[in-house]
């Protein structure tokens, strides 16, 4: 006779709650029209608004928690799956993110309001609730539109006087000839007081975008320039899903390979890591697997001894949020902080927060001691620019 099979496990105990139940989940949608467009290299339409979903979780005992940093889609008609829960019952919380996730779309900014609201009802910040290793992370500036190359060489002197270790520069004029030539440019001026990175911008496309990505003799033709120029790294520069690619690229060239921003699921990382395919992991938290799932991947990658910085071109909030994960556990050498005034200012990038985020003299990003993530909203200019 075949033994039965063993029945599902009785429920765990039960744990002692919090003395908060979350109450209401208010998600607004805002947009701040642009003077003059952004021209963002990996988008081939001027950008002529900024976009802003704004996630507000309220506890029974009046304490709010924010979120931001990406469109929240597909999380309408959820809501009743969190409300009367506690809001410290975080890691139960991403479960049902994570479904949502597979059914339906990002929702992210979520866990992020929730990360907010466990450091507002603990009193910590959550660099410090996340591990304490620092309450600060480096800065690279970001830059974010395609400059001839003197215009580029003088971003980078900006960059400096303003404190900033190093640099990203984007790829995407159309021939990597003349991307290389604005990066010749950079490295001309700047000699070695700047590490440079590039993004390739050849891992997705809007929608809207069917050009082909490079393959990997070309990815490798542009490896060799970078090696050259001494580029600390090179991100996206193959197709998301070109794994034998990204190993092949990575074995036969100096230049550390980046990526992942984009990815959608953790055990893809696992893949990504196993596979020997990247040597700079940059999931945003805003963007896959929120604070609570992102903990993962930074250990994943300091287990192989592999960098962890994420992406952070969502808002200010975002941004912070990377911040702090970061700064509490992941001992990365430098933080995306996106940033290319005129056209991508603290003005636009930030206008959902009360104060923008900023980075010291030394190019430093430094966090404080405000319970949870330390912003809060501009609460004028978004009921000035609400939509839907």
């Amino acid at each position: 006779m075949k033994p039965a099979l063993a029945s599902r496990k009785p429920d765990p105990a039960p744990v002692p709650a919090s003395a908060h139940k979350i109450a209401a989940i208010d998600i607004t949608q805002h947009r701040l029209v642009f003077d003059t467009p952004f021209h963002a290299s990996w988008d081939t339409k001027p950008r002529l608004h900024w976009d802003a979903t704004i996630v507000r979780i309220t506890t029974d005992q009046g304490l709010v928690g924010y979120g931001s940093g990406d469109l929240m889609m597909g999380f309408a008609g959820h809501e009743h799956l969190f409300i009367g829960q506690d809001p410290m019952a975080i890691e139960r919380h991403y479960r049902v993110l994570s479904h949502i996730n597979f059914h339906y779309g990002r929702c992210w900014p979520f866990d992020l309001a929730l990360w907010d609201l466990a450091g507002k009802i603990t009193g910590q910040p959550c660099w410090k609730l996340l591990g304490g290793l620092s309450d600060r992370v480096r800065a690279y500036a970001s830059s974010g539109t395609l400059r001839d190359p003197g215009a580029m060489a003088a971003v980078a002197e900006s960059y400096i006087a303003q404190g900033f270790p190093a640099m990203k520069i984007r790829f995407h004029r159309g021939n990597w000839r003349d991307d290389v030539k604005a990066l010749e440019a950079v490295r001309a001026r700047v000699g070695d007081r700047l590490e440079l990175m590039v993004d390739c911008n050849q891992g997705w496309r809007l929608p809207w975008d069917t050009e082909a990505p490079w393959t990997l003799k070309d990815a490798l033709t542009v490896a060799r320039e970078l090696e050259r120029l001494g580029v600390y790294w090179m991100e996206e520069p193959l197709h998301r899903a070109d794994r034998a690619g990204m190993k092949a690229l990575r074995d036969a060239t100096d230049v550390r390979v980046a990526g992942g921003e984009m990815t959608r699921e953790l055990h893809e990382f696992r893949d990504l890591i196993d596979g020997g395919c990247l040597d700079v992991l940059q999931p945003d938290v805003a963007l896959v697997g929120g604070i609570t799932g992102l903990r993962r991947v930074a250990v994943m990658a300091q287990e192989h001894n592999l960098i962890f910085t994420p992406h952070t071109w969502t808002n200010g909030m975002g941004v912070t949020a990377n911040a702090h994960l970061v700064a509490g556990m992941a001992d990365a050498p430098f933080l995306e902080f996106p940033y290319d005034p005129p056209e991508w200012g603290l003005d636009r990038r930030d206008y959902m927060m009360a104060e923008p985020l900023t980075v010291d003299a030394g190019g430093w990003i430094v966090l404080g001691n405000q319970p949870g993530l330390g912003y809060a909203p501009n609460e004028d200019l978004l009921a000035r620019t609400r939509i839907g």
